[in-house]
Formats: C-alpha cells, sequence, structure tokens
C-alpha cells in the first residue's frame, strides 16, 4: 500500500424524542413521539503509524460516540422539541411533566432536525476527519439524509 486510501465508518445511535409539529394539516400537529435513529458517517485516512495505539483507525468508535453523545444526545434524549415561533413554546414545566423541553428557531421536522444535528457534530470532528453523510430515521421506514457532496460541504 503507497498512499493511505480514503476510508469511511459509520456509528449508529438510538433515541427517543417526542415533537409537535405547530401549523402542520395532519395528525403530526399533535405532541407525538419517535424512537429516532441517528447514524453519522465519516471519511478519513487510516492512521499508518504501526506504533500508534489508534494505528489503522480513521477515528476511534469511542471518540464519533462522545461527540454525538455531547453535541446531540443529550440534549435531544427523552426531550419535547417545539417550535418556538409558536404557542407551543409557552408550554411550562407542569409538575415535571415536560422537564426537557427545547424550544428550536424552526420548525422540528425529521429535516430540519438533521439540518441542526449536521451542524452540532462537523465543526466538533478531529482533524482529517470529514462528516461524509448523516442519516436520521423517524420510523422504521422513514428518514431524512444529509451527505456532504450535496451541499459543497
Amino acid at each position: 500500500m503507497n498512499a493511505a486510501p480514503l476510508v469511511r465508518i459509520t456509528k449508529t445511535f438510538g433515541f427517543e424524542m417526542a415533537h409537535a409539529l405547530y401549523g402542520y394539516d395532519g395528525p403530526c400537529r399533535n405532541i407525538h413521539g419517535h424512537s429516532y435513529e441517528l447514524s453519522l458517517t465519516v471519511s478519513g485516512k487510516p492512521l499508518r503509524d504501526p506504533g500508534h495505539p489508534k494505528a489503522g483507525m480513521v477515528m476511534d468508535f469511542s471518540v464519533l460516540r462522545s461527540i454525538a453523545e455531547e453535541r446531540v444526545l443529550k440534549h435531544f434524549d427523552h426531550a419535547l422539541v417545539v417550535n418556538g415561533l409558536s404557542p407551543h413554546r409557552e408550554i411550562k414545566n407542569n409538575g415535571g411533566l415536560f422537564e426537557k423541553l427545547i424550544s428550536v428557531d424552526y420548525q422540528p421536522t425529521c429535516e430540519n432536525l438533521l439540518l441542526d444535528f449536521v451542524e452540532r457534530i462537523r465543526p466538533n470532528l478531529p482533524e482529517g476527519v470529514s462528516l461524509h453523510h448523516m442519516t436520521l430515521k423517524e420510523t422504521a421506514s422513514s428518514y431524512a439524509e444529509w451527505f456532504a457532496e450535496d451541499n459543497n460541504a
């Protein structure tokens, strides 16, 4: 092997979250929850230093997990996410019922949540590692995808 090839690695995370789509013309306008699955795929060149403990790795999967947990999961897991431009932002802690309420400045669709997560993850990746794509599954058959090549990123 002469030049180190680019390799992609993927880590997938599950979390629970509720949301409501204010002004939507279907049942998702009501508070409801999903078991989300977030997949992060990064690319880079595996470390070629045979004496290094991370030799052969693009990055340690545990580092990717730590970034996802710190930037996304600890905030959104078991949270209720509402559009901060809607009356939903007025929901108060009702005896602990809404302890983890997140008010965002967008409609919390699967697509917009994914774009938010991309912006939370991408700047925190190690040097030499880039975000290739992310997928956010809202249900087993419904998901949104973001690809760097589609976004000149």
